[in-house]
């Protein structure tokens, strides 16, 4: 049957964006897939929220994180990716054609897909974390990745808040541009494995602040200027200056929509048969953070969006799919 007449059916379903889902895009599209996307709720990913990204290969001066997901979906777009702003409600995945709701209301099918929902990080909610159209600071010295962020921080004191091998690793990185780095944490001990424990004590460029918890991210509007701290055992405050706020508590896959049907880890980070993307259902394939706990990186969630695509290609070429 044509997809003529079969209205809204694809080849290729991409749900989600951000760098995984616009090289798979890129890709399918190249290889006259006509993919389609549905961006989800943040159309471009965790990149959108940030600012100057350096770390990403073919940019030498680096480029704004909202800039480069244009430039990315630019790219697909004009290879032939068509692209929905909206959200997938329901997915039904037991059988084929795949079944894809987007806003509560809208049926789509699909012989393919490919996740690519990404992960969120994990904040404590507190004022000041928030992005700037909210009244917040973050990418602007509010953080959730040292990796990617911080270079920015030469010679500057900063925070990392959490206690767990996350903050640690962390902690200890940051120590390489960073003149102090300050670990909050609201308990008396840390939950982290030993190792990483001795390493970060060790190191004489972390402080520690024991059972503390940031009640507030301050700054003058345009960045980071203190975090607002409060003892959880006595209840004073007080303000800590520093210019870099770290959230290291975790990240959160997103993945709720796949539940029941995807095979996940104990956290919830889809499984794939690495290094392939394929997930338990055959046909639908997985890219990007919400297959990796590891990485977390642009340029690693690119490549598993190449992957993602070839993977799914061959897989419809077999099944007759896609001559």
């Amino acid at each position: 049957m044509s997809d003529t007449a079969r209205p809204n059916h694809h080849t290729i379903f991409i749900i989600g964006s951000g760098p995984a889902g616009y090289t798979a895009a890129l890709y399918t599209a190249r290889a006259n897939l006509k993919p389609y996307m549905v961006t989800g709720v943040q159309p471009g990913g965790q990149l959108t929220t940030t600012t100057e990204v350096e770390n990403f290969p073919g940019f030498p001066e680096g480029i704004m994180g909202p800039e480069m997901m244009t430039l990315f979906e630019k790219q697909a777009v004009r290879f032939g990716l068509e692209v929905q702003y909206a959200t997938v409600s329901r997915v039904d995945f037991s059988k084929r054609p795949f079944v894809i709701e987007v806003d509560e209301s809208e049926i789509h099918t699909a012989d393919a897909v490919i996740v690519c929902t990404g992960a969120t990080a994990k904040y404590l909610g507190i004022p000041g974390e928030q992005p700037a159209d909210q009244g917040g600071y973050l990418g602007h010295g509010v953080s959730a990745c040292a990796t990617c962020d911080g270079f920015f921080f030469k010679g500057q004191e900063i925070c990392v808040v959490g206690g767990g091998d996350t903050a640690m690793e962390e902690a200890n990185y940051l120590t390489r541009f960073a003149s102090t780095v300050h670990v909050i944490h609201r308990r008396d001990t840390l939950r982290a494995s030993k190792i990483m424990q001795e390493r970060a004590l060790a190191n004489p460029k972390i402080k520690f602040h024991w059972n503390t918890a940031p009640v507030e991210v301050v700054g003058d509007g345009q960045g980071v200027t203190g975090v607002r701290l409060k003892n959880v055992v006595t209840g004073e405050e007080s303000l800590l200056p520093v210019t870099g706020y770290f959230s290291a508590i975790g990240h959160k896959p997103n993945t709720d929509l796949f539940a029941g049907q995807l095979d996940m880890n104990d956290v919830g980070y889809l499984n794939v048969r690495s290094p392939s993307s394929y997930t338990n259902v055959p046909g639908v394939f997985a890219a990007g953070d919400v297959a990796d706990p590891t990485y977390r990186q642009a340029v690693s969630a690119a490549g598993m969006g190449c992957v993602a695509a070839i993977d799914a290609e061959r897989w419809l070429e077999a099944e007759g799919l896609h001559a």
